[in-house]
């Protein structure tokens, strides 16, 4: 045989395909969307009480698939939904579900029926899950479990939120370094208890610390005689057990890792985290960094109206107060803008340049900072390339604006002050945009919170005060 005959893929059968009333065109748009049209005929078949319609229609998705199903039903409507489908809204669809939806319906599930769900997950599933609950309900559903699942969720728990030991499985492969590559092969098929997916092996040692790991590839292809300490890889990404998931998100980035070894303080193995899950971590992480930076709440369209209006109203008083800062700036000018009606015109140009050029830098730099690519060790040369950038920008649209104004009002020293004015504007937006979100990050708070409130504040009110004020040193009367 050739090589191009030995690269032709053998003549399976085909594989059967789910009886089903419609393609999968039918139920998803070209970006893999659920279509109204199919939401609302699994809906009327709910409204009619023909639960076996809607579960012919529901059948074939992914679990994926009918999570956004009944998020896309109206709240009203849910119950009537899930009650229909029965037990295929199982453990899968579940942990899929958005965070507010999915407490909707663990309301209305008594705790046997949540303890047989979580039964059903992996560990971090399970916690997801669990983890909100008031502590009644929480103990309730762990009590209803059987002994061995109760004792890793309540290890999950016991470890801080948002921590590796909350996000990691505890289902994982860990041998012996005196095994040999045959070995660990008949033991994979022997043990019935293996985690439904994993994709490497952990090689620990008599205190149950790893030394080095092996992909189930080199297992699968190298000969049986081998020690599996002779393929292992020694150098290995260690989690520990109580690291921020935003930190372990960045390492398996930077190190480009499909699962890793989670460890305890004294070094033992006590999980793994694998790259599905930080994958709705990274997602998460910077849908918060936005929605932070906007000042509007967890941003979700799923969480209840009240909840929204007082994650954001309380920013909106915050930018009323800087607002009024600003005001009170150009109070102290009055008397300069009744002389020339011109500069009521023109500041909020300058304010408003200025404020575009601040989130510019401040995004910048809290992705920079989300990321670790800003450290102790390049703030201040970070800090003196964005005024460098601002610097440029400045001069730019100061150029623009001050030949602008000169040719529409006739009026050089006009022109030459609202280009003072912005390149003045621009660079310290530039210097807030950098030094605000570093300083915040300096004292531990959440740049991503804070940072534009205090950036809207000194472009407005620098915008305001060095056009009024340039313009009453040069005598501007209109």
């Amino acid at each position: 045989m050739n090589q191009t005959e030995a690269s032709v893929a053998p003549d399976f059968p085909p594989e059967p395909q789910p009886i089903d009333e419609g393609s999968v065109e039918s139920r998803h748009d070209e970006d893999d969307r659920l279509k109204p049209e199919y939401v609302s005929a699994v809906r009327d078949a709910v409204d009619e009480d023909d639960a076996e319609r809607a579960r012919e229609l529901v059948s074939p998705l992914h679990p994926a698939d009918i999570a956004d199903l009944i998020e896309l039903t109206p709240t009203e409507e849910r119950a009537d939904v899930v009650a229909a489908l029965g037990d295929l809204v199982g453990a899968e669809v579940l942990s899929e579900l958005n965070d507010y939806v999915r407490d909707e319906l663990i309301e209305a599930l008594r705790p046997e029926q949540l303890a047989e769900l979580a039964s059903e997950l992996d560990t971090d599933d399970a916690v997801a899950i669990i983890e909100d609950m008031e502590a009644a309900d929480q103990q309730a559903v762990l009590d209803a479990m059987e002994p061995e699942d109760r004792a890793a969720i309540e290890s999950a728990l016991s470890y801080p939120e948002e921590s590796a030991g909350r996000l990691m499985q505890r289902d994982l492969v860990a041998v012996p370094p005196h095994m040999n590559v045959g070995q660990v092969i008949d033991y994979l098929r022997d043990n019935h208890a293996l985690p439904a997916d994993f994709w490497e092996i952990f090689v620990v040692d008599e205190a149950h610390r790893p030394i080095g790991t092996c992909q189930l590839s080199w297992v699968l292809t190298c000969p049986r005689s081998i020690r599996i300490t002779d393929v292992m890889q020694r150098e290995q990404t260690l989690i520990p057990v109580d690291m921020d998931q935003e930190e372990v998100a960045l390492r398996f980035q930077k190190y480009a890792l499909i699962s890793a070894a989670v460890v305890d303080g004294a070094g033992r193995l006590v999980g793994m985290i694998t790259a599905d899950d930080i994958l709705h971590i990274v997602q998460e992480e910077a849908g918060e960094d936005i929605l932070r930076l906007s000042g509007a709440g967890d941003g979700d369209i799923n969480e209840p109206i009240l909840e929204s209006y007082k994650g954001r109203v309380r920013w909106l008083l915050s930018n009323l107060v800087t607002a009024l800062v600003a005001s009170t700036i150009i109070g102290i000018f009055e008397g300069t803008i009744q002389q020339m009606v011109a500069l009521a015109t023109l500041m909020p140009i300058v304010a408003g340049v200025g404020g575009n050029a601040g989130s510019q830098t401040m995004a910048v730099t809290v992705r920079a900072l989300a990321t670790n690519q800003i450290t102790a060790s390049n703030r201040l040369r970070t800090i003196w390339r964005e005024i460098r950038v601002a610097l440029l920008n400045g001069a730019t649209v100061a150029a623009v604006i001050g030949v602008g104004v000169t040719l529409v009002f006739g009026n050089m020293a006009l022109g030459g002050v609202i280009a003072a004015a912005m390149l003045t504007n621009i660079v310290t937006a530039g210097v807030a945009g950098a030094a605000i979100p570093l300083t915040l990050d300096r004292f531990d708070a959440d740049p991503a919170v804070a940072s534009s409130i205090f950036v809207t504040m000194i472009t407005d009110s620098m915008g305001f005060l060095a056009f009024l004020g340039l313009a009453t040193a040069a005598g501007l009367t209109g």
